[in-house]
């Protein structure tokens, strides 16, 4: 997958993710103030890797790392299949 590729399709799920914030806002209750943001993409293998590949060669090791899972290849109704979404816990 080339770069461009890996770079439109993480932004067509930022987008998604930005839409389930404003839709359910209480969510950012749950995220730290400041963190790294991994989607995977559950239907896209490849790319759920890179993003992991990324993460590594990115990495702010001062900042938590959330992570969500969620679909990038079909519309799906947040509403009744909410994202999955990983929020570090304080040790």
């Amino acid at each position: 997958m080339r770069d461009d590729e890996i770079f439109e399709l993480n932004v067509d799920l930022q987008a998604a993710f930005m839409q389930y914030v404003i839709a359910q806002p209480d969510v950012l209750d749950q995220l730290p103030d400041d963190f790294q943001l991994v989607i995977l993409s559950d239907d896209d293998p490849a790319l759920s890797w890179r993003n992991l590949e990324l993460l590594k060669e990115q990495s702010d090791t001062d900042k938590p790392i959330v992570i969500v899972r969620m679909r990038s290849r079909e519309l799906v109704d947040l509403a009744t299949h909410p994202l999955q979404i990983f929020v570090p816990v304080a040790a």
